[in-house]
């Protein structure tokens, strides 16, 4: 199975929904790596305020943080490599590292000139 790691920045709490002003996209990823998790999903979040150590003992994180420092988190890795830095992943995303296929949120629109055979 697929291991998704979300390093995320210094966060009050264990995902960042907490306290008075709550980013939004915060809570819309902590939503989407819920649903991936109800969905079979094996990922983890470690918070560098509450989890230091998780950052320093894995190499691949610790060579970034040196190499671009703490403001470029968040980091997520896909199996232990690098799949995305800056940014939180869409759902989309996620559904794809972790292998589900198609999610329902994920189809493309029809065109209006396709058919189901070859589109115009």
């Amino acid at each position: 199975m697929t291991s998704i790691q979300i390093f995320d920045p210094a966060l009050c709490c264990s995902t960042g929904v907490c306290g008075v002003a709550v980013d939004q996209q915060l809570v819309s990823f902590s939503a989407d790596v819920d649903w991936a998790k109800q969905n079979g999903a094996q990922i983890e979040r470690f918070n560098l305020a509450q989890q230091p150590m998780a950052f320093a003992e894995n190499t691949v994180v610790k060579s970034f943080l040196e190499r671009s420092g703490a403001e470029a988190l968040p980091l997520i890795l896909v199996d232990g490599e690098v799949a995305l830095a800056g940014r939180y992943p869409s759902r989309i995303e996620l559904t794809r590292w972790a292998g589900f296929g198609t999610a329902a949120n994920e189809q493309k629109p029809a065109s209006a000139c396709c058919s189901g055979k070859r589109c115009c």
